[in-house]
C-alpha cells in the first residue's frame, strides 16, 4: 500500500482480491490432505520430473488399503476433503484410486477431489460412480502452440474438452496454469487467464515454474513469484467465487509465499499426507521440494488472519449449485465455443476485452455478492503488485 500524489491511500490489487474473497467466502481456508499415489506417468511433459523418459526416478505405487488407514485414522483434524494426485497411469487408477474412493466413501464423510490426468470417458464415469466429488485438470498454458512446446499431455483442445466432459458428468472441476514457463509470453498468459473463465471451472489455481532437476527444462530459471501472485489475484477478482488454491511452489520460491498467496485472495491449502518414504519419489517440482505438512500450513492461515473451513470443499460446492440455477445449453455451447477460437489464437485480446465475455463467475451476476463494488478500474487487465 502506498499513497498517490494527492496524499490518498492507494490499495494495491493484491488487497482488493482479499477483500473480495472475505466478501464471499469469509476468512475460512478450505484445507484438504494431498496424497500422491503413484509416480508412474506415461506422458513426457518437458516441466515434470515423473515424465516417463526420466529413468533415475524410482517408480511406486502405492496400496490402497494402507492409504484408507492412513487417511481415515491419521489425518489432521483441520481436513475436510482429500486429495488424491497420480501420474497419468490406468493402472494405478484400477489397482488404487478405484478401490481407495470406494472405502472412504463407504467410511468417511470426506469430499474426493482426483488429479490423475486425461483419462478414458468409461474411467472418469467409473469414478464418479464410485463416489468422487471433483477433479484436477490443469491446462498449464492456454496457447495451443506453447503448449505442444513443453510436452503437455496430448493436446490443449483434448484437455479443455476432457474439463468440459467431466463438467457435464456432474464433477466439480478444478485447473490451473504455471507462471513464467520457459518461452511463454505475456500475450499467452493473457490467452491463458482468459481461457480458463472461458471453461466450466469451480476453481484454480496459480503456480510459478520451478526447473525441475531431471527435466528438459531444468536449466531454465525459475518463474517470477511476484508475476504469479499478481495472476492469482488478477484471478479472484474475475472470478469472485472460485475457490483458488496456495500452490506448494509459492513456498519453494520465498518462505512466506504461501501466507502471501492467502494475502492475494487464495482460499484453498492442502496438508501433504504422502508417507514420507514416498515424498522424494514425487517430483513434480523437484526432489528436494517444500513439504507443505500439517504445522506448516495451519502456522500459514493464521499469520494470513484466516481460519480452516469447517465446511468441506465437496459440500460448499453442493450448497452453492444448490442456490443458483444452472447455465443454460446455449450458454455453454457459446462458451466452448468461444474457449475453442482462443486456443487456436496465436495471441490475445487485451484482458480488459473480455470483460463482457459470457462467464459463470461474473460478480454482477451474483445475488450475494458486491464485489464489483470494490474491485480496481484497472480489473480487466493483469494487476500489478
Amino acid at each position: 500500500m502506498g499513497a498517490t500524489s494527492t496524499g490518498t491511500v492507494e490499495v494495491s490489487s493484491h488487497e482488493y482480491a482479499r477483500a473480495v474473497r472475505d466478501e464471499v467466502f469469509g476468512r475460512r481456508v478450505f484445507v484438504r490432505g494431498a496424497v500422491e499415489v503413484s509416480s508412474h506417468c506415461r506422458e513426457n511433459c518437458h516441466y515434470c520430473g515423473m515424465r516417463r523418459d526420466n529413468q533415475a526416478l524410482k517408480r511406486y505405487r502405492l496400496a490402497a488399503d494402507e492409504l484408507a488407514e492412513l487417511i481415515i485414522h491419521r489425518r489432521p483434524a483441520a481436513i475436510t476433503d482429500i486429495d488424491i494426485h497420480a501420474g497419468e497411469d490406468a493402472l494405478t487408477v484400477s489397482e488404487v484410486v478405484l478401490p481407495l474412493v470406494r472405502e472412504l466413501r463407504r467410511r468417511t464423510t470426506l469430499g474426493i477431489t482426483l488429479c490423475l490426468g486425461t483419462l478414458s470417458p468409461r474411467d472418469y464415469d467409473g469414478l464418479r460412480e464410485a463416489g468422487s466429488d471433483c477433479y484436477l485438470m490443469k491446462i498449464e498454458t492456454g496457447n495451443s502452440e506453447h503448449y505442444d512446446f513443453i510436452g503437455a499431455p496430448g493436446t490443449l483442445a483434448e484437455r479443455s474438452a476432457a474439463i468440459c466432459y467431466l463438467a457435464s458428468k456432474g464433477w466439480k472441476v478444478f485447473s490451473g496454469l504455471i507462471s513464467g514457463l520457459p518461452a511463454q509470453t505475456e500475450a499467452q498468459l493473457e490467452q491463458t487467464l482468459n481461457l480458463l473463465t472461458l471453461l466450466p471451472l469451480d476453481g484454480c489455481s496459480v503456480s510459478p515454474f520451478v526447473a525441475g532437476d531431471q527435466t528438459t527444462f531444468g536449466s531454465h530459471p525459475n518463474g517470477d513469484l511476484e508475476e504469479a501472485l499478481n495472476h492469482l489475484a488478477w484471478m479472484r477478482l474475475r472470478s469472485p467465487r472460485w475457490l483458488i488454491a496456495a500452490s506448494s511452489a509459492l513456498q519453494l520460491l520465498s518462505e512466506n509465499g504461501y501466507v502471501r498467496a492467502f494475502n492475494a485472495g487464495a482460499n484453498l491449502a492442502a496438508i501433504n499426507l504422502t508417507p514420507p518414504s514416498a515424498r522424494a519419489d514425487y517430483p513434480i517440482y523437484k526432489r528436494d521440494r517444500v513439504i507443505m505438512e500439517e504445522d506448516r500450513v495451519l502456522s500459514a492461515i493464521q499469520a494470513a488472519g484466516c481460519d480452516p473451513s469447517p465446511v468441506s470443499i465437496a459440500d460448499h460446492l453442493r450448497d452453492a449449485t444448490g442456490r443458483k440455477p444452472g447455465p443454460t445449453r446455449a450458454a455453454t455451447s457459446a462458451k466452448e465455443n468461444s474457449a475453442t477460437e482462443l486456443m487456436s489464437s496465436p495471441t490475445t485480446a487485451p484482458l480488459s476485452h473480455a470483460r463482457s465475455s459470457t462467464r459463470r463467475n461474473d460478480p454482477a451476476a451474483e445475488p450475494h455478492s458486491t464485489a464489483g463494488s470494490i474491485r480496481p478500474d484497472s480489473m480487466g487487465t493483469m494487476p500489478p503488485g
